[in-house]
């Protein structure tokens, strides 16, 4: 049996993250499921619902993933090195991060649909910021560290990346900056090393 509104979601992303929210139509949605507009509206009764439930099951599938990084990966170094490889997708498929893509819309976006973007962007702050000061406990991470500061770095770092790389140099350059960002935040000694 058809899931109708799974694929609804899966498809609506894909457009999203390559056109934005202003760049793509009920119309559009309709077209790359193969179904009448009327039946979107009785999943999605607007766009906006649309886009609410795109950012909560985008932030549930990265809280799946960060919650998995967690488990496979003991140390602070390749936390990093792990969530940044999140990213490496989008490159691959010449797709933006979702919520990164509704963000540059800023205020032509609903206030609710701005909120959950926020959120979903200060859980992972939280997350690397809690990564970052484990690391730094631990003694896996440079000291000296702003764990705060850090934390925004790496989400900048890695969405930048992620925006600069569809267009320039794909996932081998998308990689290079992963592996400059994760060696900034060693140890000299551990960064000689690798």
């Amino acid at each position: 049996m058809r899931d109708t509104r799974a694929e609804l979601l899966m498809q609506a992303e894909t457009l999203v993250r390559a056109s934005g929210y202003a760049g793509f139509s009920y119309a559009d949605l309709a077209a790359a499921v193969g179904i009448r507009k009327a039946s979107i509206h009785h999943h999605f009764p607007t766009k906006t619902d649309l886009a609410l439930a795109l950012v909560a099951a985008y932030a549930e599938r990265y809280d799946a993933a960060l919650a998995a990084i967690e488990a496979g990966h003991p140390e602070a170094p390749a936390r990093i090195e792990a969530y940044g490889r999140l990213y490496l997708g989008g490159v691959e498929q010449g797709l933006g991060c979702l919520c990164a893509v509704l963000a540059i819309e800023g205020e032509a976006l609903p206030e609710q649909l701005r909120a959950d973007i926020a959120r979903f962007f200060e859980r992972h702050i939280a997350w690397l910021e809690g990564v970052l000061r484990e690391g730094l406990v631990r003694g896996a991470l440079r000291p000296g560290i702003d764990p705060k500061a850090q934390a925004r770095l790496v989400v900048a770092t890695l969405e930048g990346a992620l925006l600069m790389e569809r267009l320039l140099g794909g996932p081998e350059a998308f990689a290079g900056t992963l592996g400059a960002l994760v060696a900034s935040l060693v140890p000299a000694q551990a960064s000689a090393a690798t």
